[in-house]
């Protein structure tokens, strides 16, 4: 089975067993797909419009449109997932921590608090262990102070067969005994991905020009790229950003046709380097959409991640 034929199987939606996921600060749903796909129910909590449509029309469960605070009710749930939003350093001199009201921590421990899951698990730039290393303490302090024993791995979508180098902090909490997930021991090319895609030029897609060509070639020299930052075909992508799909920069991702031209990515290849199966669809204009994309975890790194969860519960549960 291919890559996109194991995807498009893999991440379908499976029957519920009745246990319900929280997914804080949804997205799209790349996260909820992999839990679902693991037979979990999900309802998502996601402010922005577009995100939740593709939700709703993708999953099973349910998403609302809402902007979350601490005081937000939230349903009873066995576990709680998200991405919060990580904002205390972004502004210079007010690193106000836990006390940033732009911050989506204090939600999601607030949300930790009130319901007091099975288990929950969240994930951030690895930003967030380096830079932002003393926030990062306070954060596991207090959740430390609410009776779980945490772990944390950096772990890159890569080892999980995602064709993509995307390393991601996450964080579980739990009562004992949580393993991560093993790796799949196959790593997963662009090419292999994309397939005959990548070698296609239809005419809506969209070219360098040559002004850009050139900006990208100062820009790799000005930033020591020792090889272009094409897609190179042989080996897994470099990873995907809201930045380097939606917007036109010297970072953007693009292709090197076998002709010479380069042109960016389609909104469908990105999807399937994020590992997101072709049947699953968008809602919204095109930068809605690659944001969607870029800001996505990826689904199949999700299943997997749900899949030790699911084994947690189990030697819990039995």
């Amino acid at each position: 089975m291919n890559y996109v034929d194991k995807i498009n199987h893999l991440l379908k939606p499976s029957q519920s067993d009745n246990l319900l996921v929280i997914d804080l600060f949804a997205g799209c749903g790349g996260l909820s797909l992999g839990f679902e796909a693991q037979g979990f129910e999900t309802h998502g909590f996601e402010m922005d419009t577009d995100s939740c449509a593709t939700y709703r029309k993708n999953l099973k469960g349910k998403c609302t449109e809402i902007v979350l605070t601490p005081d937000t009710k939230l349903p009873p749930a066995t576990i709680i997932i998200g991405g919060p939003p990580c904002q205390p350093f972004s502004v210079g001199g007010h690193q106000k921590g836990l006390k940033d009201s732009r911050d989506g921590f204090p939600i999601f421990i607030n949300a930790v608090k009130t319901l007091n899951p099975e288990i929950w698990l969240f994930e951030n730039v690895r930003g967030l262990l380096y830079k932002n290393k003393c926030y990062f303490d306070e954060i596991v302090e207090t959740l430390q102070g609410l009776g779980y024993v945490i772990n944390w791995e950096l772990l890159n979508a890569v080892n999980y067969g995602v064709p993509q180098n995307r390393e991601r902090l996450i964080v579980v909490g739990h009562r004992g005994n949580f393993k991560f997930p093993l790796y799949t021991g196959y790593k997963v090319s662009a090419g292999e991905a994309l397939g005959e895609m990548a070698l296609l030029a239809p005419p809506s897609s969209k070219f360098l020009t040559p002004s850009m060509d050139e900006y990208v070639a100062k820009y790799e020299k000005a930033s020591f790229c020792k090889n272009p930052r094409d897609l190179h075909l042989n080996k897994p992508a470099r990873t995907l950003t809201c930045r380097n799909l939606a917007g036109a920069t010297g970072d953007m991702h693009r292709i090197k046709l076998p002709d010479g031209r380069r042109r960016r990515l389609w909104l469908r290849e990105a999807a399937r380097l994020q590992s997101f199966p072709d049947w699953f669809e968008f809602v919204g204009g095109e930068i809605s959409c690659f944001n969607q994309v870029g800001n996505a975890v990826p689904p199949l790194f999700a299943f997997h991640l749900a899949k030790s969860v699911q084994h947690y519960l189990d030697r819990v549960r039995y």
